[in-house]
């Protein structure tokens, strides 16, 4: 990477709607206090399913960012996007106008996409004919639309995109994005990932694949990550977002600057369609190309927001992953799974994460891994049992693995002016 000059790059904004909150403020201090998002689902029927519980968005309403019509026109996961979007960008003060909307991008990345259109749709035309599906099923169900209705919602004529890299579409979306502002392709883009999976089809396909918990009696409790009585992740749904801005951009408007994101690695297992390469291997590769990418070393690094869904197979391999890639500096890191709170929101969870890894480097606060009673004897690195931690977090890491084999790291580090 020689050939271009390297632009340093920035997060300036950020939003989130999440099982524990759906504003920034709220997100974070329900992460740092330890909050439950847990509980019995309500946005279907489930009695007849083996999972009964999921991290559900409460008491979102999307006409506080849009009008009852275009609401009426997205999926759940879009709407999510759209807000979020606009917190963000009211978060950072940046105002897109005629003069920098072409240098303005969207990269949202989801997992899944407007599943609940597809699956309503599908029992409209069963039991009432084809000629009643809605003509605006397709643009509600595709992936992209996330990203294309937060453009349209924003005047964000730049770059835009969708990753759909399961779990890790998220932290994809805000590297990929990362690599557009570094290089010029754009001076400030929205970034992150939306999902909302809490549906009847979703529910039965995760429990027919033995992922999900079954902890039905004590949701609170459900979603244990390295803890060794734990028995599958928890569905969540929400978006997280930032505003990534080319550093000079960002000191000439004197916005603020919660920190600078420094290293994208991604990697593949080629193992499994669902399972990680046992000893994480892919995830280890990918942790140790963020840091070659981002120049730093595994002393530097001060704190890790993991993937650890609460799964037997990812927990122990991400343990693993992490000792290869940092070596005996991995006993010195602080770690946390904050899905432990939110539940798993498949290809957003790598936005709130970012979000919260963010948070971690601005606010030298560390959240918690709750429900951590029992650790898992293969589990013995520093997971931050049950209680937040203030300490300085100068360098912070985000990691997101996703069905297929996709291992995505990100860098984040606290801002010190050149």
């Amino acid at each position: 990477m020689t050939d271009f000059e390297r632009k340093r790059v920035v997060v300036t904004g950020l939003g989130a709607i999440t099982p524990i909150g759906n504003t920034l403020t709220e997100y974070w201090e329900g992460l740092l206090s330890g909050r439950n998002g847990i509980g019995e689902v309500t946005l279907f029927d489930a009695s007849k399913h083996d999972c009964k519980i999921a991290g559900e968005v409460k008491g979102f309403d999307p006409h506080e960012y849009m009008d009852r019509k275009e609401a009426k026109r997205m999926d759940r996961f879009a709407q999510f996007a759209v807000s979020a979007s606009k917190q963000a960008l009211a978060d950072a003060q940046f105002v897109i106008n005629e003069l920098n909307a072409e240098q303005v991008g969207v990269i949202i990345g989801t997992g899944i996409g407007g599943l609940k259109v597809l699956e309503d749709q599908q029992t409209i035309l069963l039991n009432r004919g084809p000629d009643r599906c809605s003509p605006f099923m397709i643009p509600m169900m595709i992936a992209n639309m996330a990203a294309g209705l937060t453009a349209i919602h924003t005047g964000a004529k730049g770059p835009n995109s969708c990753s759909v890299t399961a779990c890790a579409a998220g932290s994809n979306s805000i590297g990929d994005a990362f690599r557009l502002v570094q290089r010029g392709y754009a001076q400030a883009m929205i970034c992150g990932g939306t999902e909302a999976a809490v549906t009847p089809l979703s529910f039965a396909g995760f429990a027919s694949a033995r992922a999900l918990s079954t902890r039905n009696n004590d949701p609170a409790h459900a979603s244990r990550p390295f803890d060794r009585d734990r028995d599958g992740f928890v569905m969540g749904e929400g978006t997280g977002i930032l505003i990534l801005e080319e550093l000079e951009h960002a000191l000439s408007r004197g916005a603020k600057i919660y920190a600078e994101i420094v290293g994208y690695g991604m990697t593949c297992d080629a193992y499994h369609m669902t399972s990680p390469v046992p000893g994480g291997e892919g995830a280890a590769r990918a942790i140790q190309l963020c840091l070659k990418d981002a120049g730093l070393t595994p002393a530097q690094i001060s704190y890790i927001n993991a993937h650890g869904t609460s799964t037997p197979a990812n927990d122990s391999n991400e343990t693993k992953a992490i000792k290869t890639a940092l070596g005996e500096s991995a006993y010195q890191v602080a770690i946390s799974s904050t899905k432990s709170m939110t539940g798993h929101l498949l290809g957003g969870s790598g936005g709130i994460e970012a979000v919260a890894t963010v948070m971690a480097v601005a606010n030298d606060q560390v959240p918690p891994t709750i429900n951590l009673e029992n650790p898992d004897p293969e589990c013995d690195l520093d997971y931050v049992p049950n209680q937040s931690r203030a300490q300085n977090v100068d360098v912070a890491l985000s990691n997101s693995f996703g069905f297929g084999g996709h291992n995505v790291t990100l860098a984040f580090k606290k801002y010190v002016g050149s």
